[in-house]
């Protein structure tokens, strides 16, 4: 508990401090309106909002011999950038545990930790060595499939699966699983939150990059920082 309450207040101060409400302000308004457009990112902050904590709350709110858990962190990650993703990641957990009765308040902060912010911050890790491989000129031509395949499917199951291996050593077993199979379950469960994320990463790239806060023309299409 006090873990998690530490890593928590840590992660929130750092992103807070990045003054991530910065990227949810409206754009400057062009010559002929007189208010700018809304930013981009409200669309994937709200829909994490309304849907991530359903899929937080689902093994608490079924019975099966294993519980499913899903993350999504790296989405909301590539989606909102670091800094945006860890309140809102927060808020998450908050909501899961207000939706359902089997997830306490003292159950909440593990939930957040382990599911959102541990994962979350590899993906950055991650994404930082990634981003300074794609500027390589080794990689001209295939930088998009350096952040679609690396950040969102590759890279998603890795950070995932350490994060699950961490809050398994932290004590967050999965219930009526032996410690060996549930890193295997956990390997499992990654690849899966991995698929998705990796579907979505591409779709978004192709039709919506304006969603995703860690996308750049600049560096993955036109490669500008080579």
């Amino acid at each position: 508990m006090w873990l998690e309450a530490a890593l928590l207040l840590v992660a929130l101060a750092a992103a807070l401090a990045a003054r991530p409400w910065r990227m949810l302000a409206s754009r400057k308004p062009l010559a002929h309106e007189s208010h700018g457009a809304l930013s981009a990112l409200w669309t994937p902050l709200l829909a994490t909002l309304v849907f991530l904590p359903w899929l937080w709350a689902l093994p608490t709110l079924h019975a099966m011999p294993l519980q499913l858990q899903w993350s999504g962190a790296c989405l909301v990650v590539l989606m909102l950038g670091w800094p945006l993703a860890v309140p809102t990641l927060l808020a998450v957990g908050a909501i899961a545990a207000l939706l359902s009765p089997s997830l306490g308040w003292q159950d909440a902060p593990g939930v957040a930790v382990w599911q959102g912010v541990v994962p979350a911050t590899l993906a950055l890790l991650l994404g930082v060595v990634l981003r300074r491989l794609a500027g390589t000129r080794a990689l001209v031509g295939v930088r998009a499939f350096v952040y679609v395949l690396g950040r969102g499917f590759l890279g998603t199951a890795l950070c995932l699966f350490v994060a699950g291996s961490l809050a398994q050593w932290a004590g967050h077993t999965l219930p009526g699983v032996s410690d060996q199979l549930s890193l295997v379950a956990r390997w499992l469960m990654a690849w899966g939150d991995a698929v998705i994320t990796g579907m979505l990463c591409a779709v978004f790239v192709a039709f919506k990059p304006g969603w995703l806060a860690t996308w750049s023309d600049a560096v993955y299409l036109d490669g500008k920082n080579s």
